[in-house]
């Protein structure tokens, strides 16, 4: 496409296909993902025109605990809140260490005024969660800002009959539960102010036929995000919104999905294209800052005109 300014890098362009995609997901075929495996790796800061992200002290001497920050839209949300001026916690699966390890270099890199904590916990169940909760207090002084639930888990099933009880029960224990459970323990020191920040996604909106279990988990999180607002926001002064992402380049997408829906993951949306993590992770941002002050109980769908 001619009019395409010849700035915008490849991933941005209609019609890209990341080469594992086409590859069929070569090495990635193992929960979870690993960011490190991914060639060329996902944008956390590239924006859309090639330029750099411009970060504007929106997150100054503010503290933020996000699950899953150590790949994809979580690691992305990690940096740019870094660039912003937070320190940031990142929790993980411990099997995960390696991506980690990356996440934290790369903001000290690029962020070298963020203190980044990595805290390795499984979320699988209360203990798990409660034990995050822990190290979170601990880090935090006592005093939470942001809380970004973004962790999360997937794998495509055609058929409901062809759907295992113990998948069912274990998408739902990390998608939604652990939510349940680190929100209900942090909110008592999440001040006024204080934003919390789900990472849901379109599924629930469009119904996903190959992702059962997961549609259902994000859409309680719609729900569990929108009730909670209006629970808490008056009375606590802390807002409660969800992100809901479309087709995103990460390493749970080749590691989870089928070869035909990874031929078509991305150029079937509107815009021709899989997005990057940073377009999500901007979301992120304004609904951490001070800037979404009278943004509650919303979804943000960030989908590129996502059919699913």
């Amino acid at each position: 496409m001619s009019n395409i300014p010849s700035t915008v890098p490849e991933q941005y362009r209609p019609g890209y296909l990341p080469p594992q995609i086409v590859q069929q997901g070569k090495d990635q075929d193992e929960l979870p993902g690993k960011q490190v495996k991914l060639d060329p790796a996902p944008f956390d800061d590239v924006l859309a025109d090639g330029s750099k992200y411009k970060a504007a002290g929106k997150l100054e001497g503010k503290k933020a605990a996000i699950t899953g920050g150590d790949s994809g839209i979580g690691r992305a949300v990690a940096v740019l809140f870094a660039l912003e001026g937070a320190d940031v916690l990142i929790s993980y699966q411990p099997e995960e260490e390696k991506d980690a390890q990356d996440a934290k270099d790369y903001i000290s890199k690029v962020a070298p005024k963020a203190q980044v904590e990595l805290a390795p916990q499984d979320l699988r169940d209360e203990k798990g969660a409660l034990e995050l909760v822990d190290k979170i207090k601990k880090w935090s002084g006592g005093k939470l800002d942001v809380l970004v639930n973004n962790a999360a888990t997937q794998k495509e099933v055609e058929h409901i009959e062809d759907l295992p009880s113990e998948q069912w029960r274990h998408v739902f224990d990390v998608n939604i539960h652990a939510i349940f459970y680190l929100t209900k323990n942090l909110i008592p020191i999440i001040p006024w102010g204080g934003s919390i920040i789900n990472n849901a996604s379109i599924n629930p909106f469009v119904g996903h036929p190959k992702l059962l279990d997961y549609t259902a988990t994000k859409g309680a999180i719609v729900g569990f995000t929108r009730a909670l607002s209006n629970q808490i926001v008056k009375e606590k002064g802390i807002r409660v919104n969800a992100v809901c992402p479309g087709p995103i380049w990460t390493p749970l997408i080749p590691a989870t999905m089928t070869k035909e829906s990874l031929e078509s993951f991305g150029p079937s949306t509107a815009i021709g294209r899989a997005g990057q993590p940073v377009e999500v992770a901007t979301a992120f941002v304004f609904l951490a800052s001070a800037d979404s002050s009278y943004f509650t109980a919303q979804c943000f769908h960030v989908n590129g005109g996502s059919a699913y």
